[in-house]
């Protein structure tokens, strides 16, 4: 811990009480655990992405879109666009607006890191950077209250958690990965106190309200999912800590924070929300395997749809279970022992710390979560998906078990640590058994959830099929509303002339599957290629033989402005592939079509710009309100 002596930890004493902190030897004002115990944090990262490494090609759910994506921001950023909103490989080098709805965070991130790495070692570095700070964040959060052996234990059951291996492995999914370490930020600042007998601004603007406030605006601008749940979460873990404190202070400081991040992120935010009429974004949530009434926990299906998704369901179920009881069993533990003054009244008033830590307005928050996490899990909850804004957009319910994985951690750590009064040996044996668990648990789950890359889904292939322009399937929910990106052929040129706007480009072989446009089907009277052609930027000259339609190969959307010969092109008829067809008059024909700034991203960023400027006068508030009173 970081106190200066021995008056962090124990403020009065009495059976029960949280043992003391050693002094700090004269001379020696950094103690060892400073640097050894995130340093095995660091290490169990290691070890948890180890199996990625030796299993030599890694690939899973959401790879491909990430990985893509990551190659696309850096194309962007090498154009000039410093913030990417066309995805330009997309539907077969047609596009879609990927970037206006999918949070930047995660994505800048991984493109950021492919200027240092091999693109091979993005994502495993990611998966490291990930569950490191997944580990040091629920240690941080497990200090306030816990002794720095067992809130390592903590940080490492976390990030050891099944959770945290399955988004790791299976699913890749990066982007809710980086939840790990927001949530139990999230967590810290909200239940954190460091005057409980002050004043309520003082109580509430304590120095945590900015923090809390940037770890809002993470969440949001990492995962959309992410953003909902921990929206909810830091208002139910408010109104918690608030009941049990009996002060307005945590609901204060939560509103306050959830205002500010969520402001904070409107240059991501604002538009998103306002251009969701330009996109099938219910297209997330539509599909029978994203519907979140068919992901029940240990739900079973007869419909053929849901079939070959029945055993990810169940596998999911099992992790979604199987936390939620360690939590609760390790609650049950820590109840009966007592050890570290977590439910007791008197116990908790004689160990509060000078943070205000240690009472029971700290660990009833953190206790309700796993019960409030299952219920969530079953048909009764359903009133609750349909009532709160947003919530069906996370499809699967349990995904909510993300939050839980902070506080079954830390209940886990409390119960399996010995006392205060147990000889060191105890610690060391608990230790080596929790490692001996946590390395089988990886293996297990490196067997389990790691699987060999299909066919073009590898790192090197995708880079290679990147560069040859050729690009990549679309996402249902960034089409055009009354459009199937699913007609767009592979293979077109960047422009088809036509007398008929909605000409079909492209036959399917079979029937059904993807088109595949030739110059030999005849439906171009003629083609032109784009003499330039950046990501958000489209220029062709040409030469029509009359007056017709130029299909352009580029998803339609109202932020394109299109222009022929100097003039804007006006209406433009739909098409049922999406694709935008222009009408050009015969002879000669200049055509550009650029990307604007519309005024949605305009005001986003006027909001975040001033949120900005008021968190530094918050800042400055709380530093002037969290300065202790001289008497």
């Amino acid at each position: 811990m970081k106190g200066q002596g021995t008056g962090d930890r124990d403020q009065g004493s009495g059976t029960g009480s949280i043992p003391l902190v050693l002094p700090l030897k004269a001379g020696n004002p950094v103690r060892w655990s400073r640097i050894a115990e995130p340093a095995v944090i660091l290490l169990a990262a290691a070890i948890a992405t180890a199996p990625i490494l030796l299993h030599g090609s890694y690939c899973g759910d959401d790879f491909d879109f990430h990985v893509v994506s990551w190659f696309e921001i850096q194309r962007s950023w090498l154009d000039g666009v410093a913030f990417p909103h066309w995805m330009a490989s997309a539907n077969y080098g047609a596009g879609e607006p990927r970037f206006i709805f999918y949070p930047p965070l995660t994505q800048w991130l991984g493109a950021a890191l492919g200027f240092v790495l091999p693109w091979r070692l993005v994502p495993i570095m990611l998966v490291f950077l990930f569950l490191a700070a997944t580990g040091l964040a629920v240690r941080a959060l497990a200090r306030q209250v816990l002794p720095d052996a067992p809130a390592t234990l903590a940080g490492c059951a976390a990030l050891f958690s099944g959770f945290a291996l399955f988004t790791a492995y299976e699913r890749t999914a990066f982007a809710e990965l980086s939840g790990g370490f927001w949530i139990p930020l999230l967590l810290l600042f909200a239940l954190r106190e460091q005057n409980p007998s002050a004043a309520l601004w003082r109580r509430a603007l304590n120095g945590s309200t900015v923090p809390l406030a940037l770890v809002v605006a993470g969440c949001w601008l990492s995962n959309g999912p992410l953003g909902v749940m921990g929206s909810y979460l830091l208002a139910g873990v408010a109104l918690a800590a608030a009941l049990a404190a009996r002060s307005w202070a945590p609901i204060l400081r939560a509103g306050i924070a959830a205002g500010m991040g969520i402001a904070l992120a409107g240059f991501y935010l604002l538009p998103a929300a306002w251009e969701q009429r330009w996109a099938d974004l219910r297209a997330a949530i539509d599909y029978p395997v994203f519907n979140m009434e068919n992901n029940w926990l240990f739900a079973r299906h007869t419909n053929p749809v849901l079939a070959p998704f029945g055993w990810f369901l169940q596998r999911a179920s099992m992790i979604a279970a199987s936390m939620i009881a360690v939590a609760v069993f390790g609650m049950v533990i820590c109840w009966v022992r007592d050890e570290w003054g977590l439910w007791s009244p008197t116990l908790a008033a004689k160990t509060s710390t000078r943070r205000g830590l240690g009472t029971r307005g700290w660990w009833i928050p953190l206790a309700l979560i796993p019960v409030t996490v299952l219920f969530l899990q079953f048909p009764i909850s359903l009133p609750v998906w349909n009532l709160l804004p947003k919530m069906r957009f996370l499809q699967y319910p349990w995904r909510w078990v993300l939050v839980v994985e902070a506080p079954m951690a830390i209940f886990f750590a409390a119960a399996v640590w010995p006392g205060s009064a147990a000889r060191r040996w105890r610690q060391g044996a608990v230790g080596a058994v929790c490692a001996v668990f946590f390395v089988t648990a990886t293996a297990l789950a490196a067997k389990a959830f790691l699987r060999a890359p299909q066919e073009g889904d590898t790192v090197p292939e995708l880079l290679a099929a990147y560069d040859a322009g050729g690009g990549f399937e679309g996402t249902d929910e960034y089409q055009p509303p009354g459009a199937d990106h699913w007609l767009i052929a592979q293979g077109l040129p960047d422009a088809c002339f036509s007398a008929s706007p909605g000409v079909r480009l492209g036959i399917g072989d079979p029937p059904g599957a993807i088109p595949v446009w030739r110059a030999e089907q005849g439906s171009c009277e003629a083609t032109a290629t784009a003499q330039i052609r950046p990501a958000e930027q489209m220029r062709i000259a040409t030469v029509a033989p009359h007056a017709g339609y130029l299909i352009l190969r580029l998803l339609r959307y109202p932020a394109w402005r299109i222009t022929v010969n100097g003039q804007s092109a006006g209406s433009l008829p739909p098409r049922d592939d999406g694709l935008i067809a222009v009408p050009v008059p015969q002879g000669p024909v200049e055509l550009t079509a650029e990307w604007i700034t519309t005024g949605d991203v305009v005001a986003g960023r006027w909001v975040s710009g001033l949120a900005f400027l008021l968190l530094i006068a918050l800042g400055l508030v709380e530093r002037r309100l969290s300065r202790p009173r001289l008497s």
